[in-house]
């Protein structure tokens, strides 16, 4: 009995977390193109992981595992790909019906872009007091 949930905890937790480090690795990517990052000599790697922290806590579900959760990851990283889709109009359509309304897919990219702006200025702010106490 203890290997058949052991089993069955297995199969939902792989592909779980296969989502949320597909969304990690796609903010990643889209932080190293980020010219805000280089001017101000900030690290990439600091930046995403804070994006995906701040936009995981306001994403639909209430825990990692959540269903609701699971899915909210895959459609994040669906929109941060948009622009290298082969048909970009087919899938901010896709895009629009996976988030439920074009409303929704909105708040979404706000959500994203409002946790980039957020962690910009804190990672901005922890470099300022970090260069003061050097002097």
């Amino acid at each position: 009995m203890k290997k058949l949930l052991l089993i069955f905890l297995s199969t939902l937790l792989l592909p779980a977390c296969a989502d949320k480090n597909q969304y990690e690795e796609t903010v990643l990517e889209q932080m190293q193109l980020e010219k805000d990052l280089k001017d101000y000599k900030l690290s990439p790697e600091r930046m995403a992981k804070c994006v995906v922290d701040t936009t995981s806590n306001r994403m639909p579900g209430i825990f990692a595992l959540d269903p609701k959760r699971l899915m909210a990851y895959r459609n994040y990283t669906k929109m941060l790909t948009l622009s290298s889709s082969k048909d970009p109009k087919k899938t901010l359509e896709e895009l629009r019906t996976d988030f439920g309304s074009p409303q929704e897919l909105a708040e979404a990219h706000a959500n994203y872009t409002e946790s980039q702006m957020d962690c910009l200025s804190a990672l901005i702010g922890e470099s300022e007091g970090e260069a003061k106490e050097e002097k």
